[in-house]
């Protein structure tokens, strides 16, 4: 069972809308998210919901007409099975030292890494597409380069939210290829306007499955949401 969401991002408003920052604008759609009343602790920003006060948030999000039910574990655990408590951690160290922020919320509360979920963009998944994966290569990914430096090991979850590559793109549709031509440049670019719409679909698909995720573990949702097409 997850007990830890990590959300990693860039702090500032000078990277709230870049693509980096995609897990912190879908941690804005959460239907839970006004009750994440987060206070400046572990090096970054801490929240936490006894499982009785996010219990019924999970359960009317998982049960939204279209859902797809066979993303769902046909056998649904106790709610006495799960964490009395989930804690919500977004690091403020940026990036590159994500990992220090989440061990140290992990560290405090005794969570091993299997039980953390780190929700992330995803450069190698495009833009509509999501998933989750336990462990694994990291992708380049600094945030999850930190992590696994601070943990000793990549045997952590992920939810995945794609935002594609820079020639992913074509002229006239929703982006310019020149324009981001390096990585870095990309990720640290905000969201088109013509991605906006895409990524409402997105966070309101995921956010069901990150429900299913906390009620059921996020094991039950394989292998459907290895990579999830939204569109």
């Amino acid at each position: 069972m997850i007990e830890l969401i990590a959300f990693l991002g860039n702090p500032g408003t000078r990277y709230a809308r870049n693509r980096h920052n995609v897990p912190w604008l879908f941690a804005e759609r959460l239907p839970f998210a006004g009750c994440l009343n987060a206070q400046k602790k572990y090096r970054g920003r801490y929240a936490a919901l006894d499982r009785d006060r996010l219990l019924p948030f999970l359960k009317t999000a998982e049960d939204t007409p279209d859902n797809n039910a066979d993303t769902i574990s046909s056998t649904a655990g106790n709610p006495e099975d799960l964490p009395p408590r989930f804690h919500f951690i977004f690091p403020e160290t940026f990036m590159n030292l994500s990992g220090e922020s989440v061990a140290a919320a992990a560290s405090f509360f005794k969570i091993p890494p299997d039980r953390i979920l780190a929700v992330h963009d995803e450069i190698e998944m495009p833009l509509g597409v999501a998933g989750f994966k336990f462990g694994g290569g990291l992708g380049g990914h600094n945030g999850l380069r930190s992590m696994k430096a601070s943990f000793g090991t990549a045997d952590f979850w992920r939810l995945r939210i794609g935002i594609g590559r820079p020639d992913d793109r074509e002229p006239g549709k929703g982006g310019n290829p020149d324009r981001h031509g390096d990585i870095a440049g990309w990720v640290l670019s905000d969201f088109e306007e013509a991605d906006l719409p895409v990524l409402e679909q997105v966070f309101a698909a995921a956010s069901r499955a990150l429900a299913s995720a906390l009620l059921h573990g996020p094991r039950s949702l394989l292998p459907e949401w290895n990579k999830k097409r939204i569109l």
